[in-house]
């Protein structure tokens, strides 16, 4: 099954492409998730991706808008305030909040194209499990770009110095964050 999104953006980021993989389902399992970013596009690209025939007659092309998306269970279910790109206003980058028709008049604006496939070989549930999971990615990525939006504050107008340092800190957190045993567990727990 494939969906390719289109969401537009109103700050930069990069391309890239995603394989999530199970070791239990080994070849049964994957979800496969690629991106291409166009600079000054609002969404209008048929084929941004350059897909091949026989991928463009499987796909379903999704247009998610990060401020308003009426189909996001995300959105209509939670809609978090700190998260509201509506309200939200970037003092380094001057840009938001996104009300409105912002699709048609943001500027500067990218798309991000996002090709997801996901397989799920179980005999009866490969449909269900495949079909749950393209939904659960539209509502993933609609919560991690407003979360990207709103967080704009914070990693607008880094270095590449600056970011790489934050990815050491950050990992450093995470491997000590790792090593400390689950609260409640049997190693965790002292018997005298």
């Amino acid at each position: 099954m494939l969906t390719n999104l289109s969401i537009p953006l109103s700050f930069f980021c990069s391309g890239c492409k995603t394989v999530i993989t199970n070791d239990y389902m080994k070849e049964s399992f994957s979800v496969t998730v690629e991106s291409f970013h166009v600079d000054g596009d609002r969404g209008q690209l048929d084929n941004a991706l350059n897909l091949s025939q026989d991928i463009l007659k499987q796909r379903e092309v999704i247009k998610i808008d990060v401020a308003n998306d009426p189909q996001s269970y995300y959105l209509q279910t939670f809609n978090p305030v700190k998260e509201d790109v509506t309200a939200y206003r970037s003092e380094k980058a001057l840009r938001g909040p996104l009300k409105g028709d912002w699709l048609k008049t943001c500027d500067p604006v990218m798309t991000c194209y996002k090709l997801v496939s996901i397989e799920f070989k179980w005999y009866g549930l490969q449909t269900k499990m495949e079909s749950y999971m393209h939904s659960v990615e539209r509502d993933l990525f609609t919560k991690f770009h407003r979360e990207l939006f709103c967080s704009m504050d914070g990693w607008y107008g880094l270095t590449m110095e600056s970011i790489r340092e934050m990815e050491r800190q950050t990992k450093e957190e995470l491997v000590a964050k790792m090593a400390l045993p689950a609260a409640g567990s049997a190693s965790a727990t002292s018997t005298k």
